[in-house]
């Protein structure tokens, strides 16, 4: 009896297995939000980018021309912005970078380096960032 029944879950769970994998693979949103200030020629550049940020390593001082969207891979970012209280995002989770806001971003951990990915749709050839000295 006990075979028989494993041998039905089994059974069960196996013409169970392609109904799963045969749905269609949907996105999750991470974020939503609507922005000001973005690119309005007939051409954009979309730039995808990468950047680690070492323990207790800060951006410099700077704005971007464009909105720019990061999403947290490892770690935290703190991002302060002239205006704005900080923001803290962590692995999952998204911002959006105002355009023309002077800001500075930081990893505040002493031990461990944060990776996140930037997204930024700008006119062709438009520089990722403007260093405020």
């Amino acid at each position: 009896m006990r075979m028989l029944l494993g041998l039905s879950f089994a059974v069960a769970a196996a013409a169970l297995q392609p109904a799963v994998a045969q749905q269609p693979a949907r996105p999750e949103i991470i974020h939503r939000e609507v922005v000001t200030g973005m690119p309005r020629g007939e051409r954009q550049e979309v730039l995808v980018m990468t950047a680690t940020i070492a323990p207790g390593q800060a951006t410099v001082f700077h704005t971007h021309r464009f909105p720019v969207t990061v999403f947290m891979l490892e770690g935290a970012f703190t991002l302060e912005m002239e205006g704005h209280e900080p923001v803290t995002i962590r692995a999952g989770q998204s911002l959006v970078e105002p355009p023309q806001v002077r800001m500075t971003g930081y990893n505040h951990s002493t031990t461990e380096p944060i990776r996140l990915g930037i997204f930024y749709v700008g006119d062709p050839g438009t520089p990722f960032l403007d260093p405020i000295h």
